[in-house]
């Protein structure tokens, strides 16, 4: 599928700072329950992201991150998901998230 740069730029993509990071028992598969500052602008949104695999809470702490911000919320058990994290599956099929390799402002949009 092709698409036009035009739909490309529909897809709000932030970057923001993981501030919260807490285990998400509920959920099917193993998940973590993310709170990511994306600066004054947007602010705090919400998230769950099956990466358990691949980081710890502690890890996670601080860690910038990419993410869909103008997405639909969507209901994931018990918990409202409002942006969506990105990141490739590696060898294994667990995912490792996009992360700039060094500090940009929060809120910044991909180009």
């Amino acid at each position: 599928m092709t698409i036009t740069f035009n739909d490309f730029l529909n897809v709000d993509i932030r970057v923001g700072r993981i501030i919260k990071a807490e285990e998400f028992p509920e959920a099917r598969n193993p998940s973590y329950k993310l709170y990511i500052d994306f600066g004054e602008d947007i602010g705090e949104r919400k998230t769950s992201a099956q990466i358990t695999q691949n980081y710890t809470i502690e890890a996670l702490q601080g860690k910038l991150v990419a993410a869909v911000v103008n997405f639909l919320p969507k209901q994931i058990g018990p918990f409202m998901s409002e942006v969506l994290v990105l990141g490739f599956q590696d060898e294994n099929g667990h995912v490792t998230l996009i992360t700039p390799t060094k500090d940009v402002p929060l809120g910044g949009r991909l180009h």
